[in-house]
């Protein structure tokens, strides 16, 4: 039985490689006449399977829009859209919710743990919903990679943030999703505890074949990604490889304050 990150993604029938999600010349924009905005304007990005992708930018530059839009939260404007090799632009709500189920994971900010269930009820909660059995083979390796092996049976008030932040971790790895989507994954814990959530993550594709997509203002967050898209004024405007935080650092520093690079 093949599973979502099994289930590769063979691209398009045009030509384009196998991506994990992919938007082509997106525009998004809010309200309309003076009140105008315009959040991303002409973004094409490839999500490549198995890397550990960042999105920066100065605040204001549409990295959350754009993961919104890549994950199927938001609508375009314009332009189109792909997770694996299918397309969600116009996807009708009842077929995307089922796609965004089935293909996709999500860790926020707030950790959006049940008070009232332990940490392994948690972790499997969105495909107890979905009437689909856990494979107990992968659960155990991603009970193993987040570290939570004896914190099973703890209610989310009887753990640390940083151990929370685990919890919504394995629970957007447990259903073995072709693509994570992380908005700021470490906003609210301490420099220990994020670190921890970071190297998780990081081991999530190093050793289980993971992909992820995290939205992070943090150089040293960043650091921990493969590639780093730039953001400024809804524009992609530079991409980085292998990337340290000092450079992570002085990239963002360039942006002046229209957010375009000096």
């Amino acid at each position: 039985m093949t599973t979502a990150v099994e289930d590769a993604t063979t691209g398009d029938g045009g030509g384009h490689p196998a991506m994990a999600a992919r938007a082509e010349s997106v525009a998004k924009a809010y309200g309309a006449g003076e009140t105008r905005v315009v959040a991303l304007d002409g973004v094409s990005v490839d999500i490549e399977r198995g890397v550990f992708t960042a999105i920066m930018g100065p605040s204001g530059s549409g990295k959350s829009t754009l993961m919104h839009c890549l994950a199927g939260l938001d609508t375009v404007t314009a332009g189109r859209v792909w997770i694996g090799d299918t397309e969600i632009t116009g996807m009708k709500d009842k077929k995307l919710t089922r796609l965004r189920r089935d293909s996709v994971g999500f860790v926020f900010q707030a950790f959006n743990l049940l008070p009232t269930l332990d940490a392994i009820e948690n972790i499997t909660l969105p495909m107890d919903i979905a009437g689909r059995e856990p494979d107990p083979d992968w659960l155990r390796r991603v009970v193993e990679t987040v570290g939570l092996a004896d914190r099973l049976k703890h209610r989310p008030n009887q753990l640390s943030g940083g151990q929370q932040q685990r919890v919504a971790v394995a629970r957007a790895l447990a259903a073995r999703p072709a693509i994570i989507f992380a908005d700021e994954p470490t906003g609210n814990l301490d420099s220990r505890a994020g670190a921890e959530v970071l190297g998780f993550l990081r081991r999530s594709v190093d050793d289980l074949g993971q992909t992820i997509v995290m939205v992070t203002h943090d150089p040293v967050a960043a650091a921990h990604a493969d590639r780093i898209v730039f953001l400024a004024d809804g524009h992609v405007v530079d991409e980085m490889r292998e990337p340290t935080a000092d450079r992570v650092l002085d990239r963002m520093r360039r942006f002046d304050t229209r957010g375009r690079t000096s």
